[in-house]
């Protein structure tokens, strides 16, 4: 191979990117050094921080430059290693960005055995995105049996484990979603107790209806007119942990009044809310906890995944745009090559 398909940001967007922002074009083929290792991707994760990392507003993490790769988990194929601990063959886990081809410091990847579970998991239900339900959960929501969580976006790639481990605590799980078969997914596949599509013109009264004992806790993915609708159920001490608000990712302007600011912050403090955004990497010491709990849950089907794979890079921007717009169903996942593990 003598080029590398890319995907560069080009320029920031204004709203929802699309191929103007994120332009498709061959680079040139990198070449590794000492203590590098040369990796062919398979798998690229889509996620909705990207969104963040589009933008040059001051975040939690640096933006991705103008004219640079954007960024991106990856699970790949060593192609050459200049570095003693990996081989030719070998499967890693990357940050290789939207391409072909990456190198890396060999001592950054981490190695994979598809013996232990499929190589896309670790950018999955194993990796940051099971991370972030179960540190979310379990650090901030802190459920106890008997009690009632909210999910929203619970069909997607950190809200269908959020369920599920709730339900191993114990708890009624109560799912919002934008469609009916993902309704049906979360309760059937993962074993929610409900799930209300929040398109639905009475949706504030299924979920009411789902909710008889209230919200003791809320995992937030979405914002919206869904906090909105949960806000007004939250009992006493609810917990809610604030991972996304994909919802607004793409606001162009302020939301339209009339301004709940005051009313929530009024809630917080006559219902005692705990309301706590936070990052996966803020809790990096429970990792070992995670790959212990999640490995042995997904081993003995405690806890199931649905990945939603499109193949081909060039369907990548078409496929970010569907995760922001909610069309996925499960974890996204950009196949870029083949995958000999499947073999």
């Amino acid at each position: 191979m003598s080029t590398n398909q890319q995907i560069i940001l080009a320029k920031r967007p204004t709203g929802m990117p699309d191929a103007s922002n994120l332009q498709l074009r061959d680079g040139p083929m990198p070449s590794c050094g000492d203590g590098e290792v040369l990796v062919r991707t398979i798998y690229l994760s889509l996620d909705p921080y990207m969104r963040g990392r589009m933008s040059a507003a001051k975040s939690y993490a640096a933006s991705v430059a103008e004219g640079a790769v954007m960024e991106g988990a990856t699970v790949g194929q060593v192609v050459e290693s200049r570095y003693a601990d990996l081989a030719e063959g070998d499967f890693v886990l990357a940050h290789g960005g939207w391409q072909q081809y990456n190198v890396q410091a060999g001592k950054q990847l981490r190695r994979l055995d598809p013996a232990d579970a499929p190589i896309s998991t670790a950018v999955g239900v194993l990796g940051m995105p099971g991370f972030t339900a179960y540190v979310g959960l379990e650090e901030i929501g802190k459920p106890q049996s008997g009690e009632t969580v909210v999910v929203s976006a619970a069909a997607g790639a950190v809200g269908q484990v959020v369920g599920q481990i709730a339900k191993l605590k114990g708890c009624r799980v109560v799912g919002v979603a934008g469609a009916d078969d993902k309704c049906r997914h979360v309760v059937e596949a993962y074993g929610f107790d409900a799930c209300v599509n929040y398109k639905d013109d009475d949706f504030f009264e299924q979920l009411e209806a789902a909710c008889p004992d209230g919200v003791d806790v809320y995992f937030e993915n979405v914002g919206g007119t869904v906090f909105d609708a949960v806000m007004r159920l939250f009992n006493d001490f609810a917990r809610i942990p604030v991972c996304g608000r994909i919802a607004h990712y793409n606001d162009t302007d302020a939301p339209p009044g009339p301004d709940r600011l005051p009313g929530f912050m009024g809630q917080i403090l006559i219902k005692r809310l705990l309301f706590k955004g936070f990052i996966q990497f803020d809790y990096i010491h429970r990792r070992p906890d995670f790959k212990r709990d999640m490995s042995a849950w997904v081993r003995n089907g405690e806890v199931r995944y649905q990945e939603d794979i499109v193949v081909g890079l060039e369907n990548a921007v078409d496929a970010f745009q569907g995760l922001l717009q909610g069309r996925n169903r499960g974890k996204l996942l950009i196949q870029v090559g083949d995958d000999p593990s499947r073999s």
